[in-house]
């Protein structure tokens, strides 16, 4: 899977585990392709700040998957129920 994409599935489980100024920093470098320094001018940081907190988020992220397997497990329930009525299917993804 590309990195990228990885990162930003991963955030949406994690996210609210990072600080407001990481979640901003990673949305508009992510989300809204912002350069570092295009970031680092709208919030008046060095663009080495924004670096090193992406460095960071990204880091954090891996650790969160890798104690809480939250996307790890998602997947394997996917594998798992993709066999059933597509009622319950549909019924079980909602859940997870």
């Amino acid at each position: 899977m590309e990195e990228q994409v990885y990162l930003t599935i991963l955030y949406n489980y994690y996210q609210k585990l990072l600080t407001d100024k990481q979640q901003i920093y990673f949305e508009e470098y992510y989300f809204n392709n912002l350069s570092l320094a295009e970031i680092s001018d709208k919030y008046n940081v060095s663009r080495n700040a924004i670096h090193k907190q992406l460095k960071e988020v990204e880091i954090k992220l891996r650790e969160y998957e890798k104690k809480l397997n939250l996307y790890d497990n998602y997947l394997k329930i996917k594998e798992l129920i993709k066999n059933l009525d597509e009622n319950l299917q549909e019924r079980i993804e909602r859940l997870i």
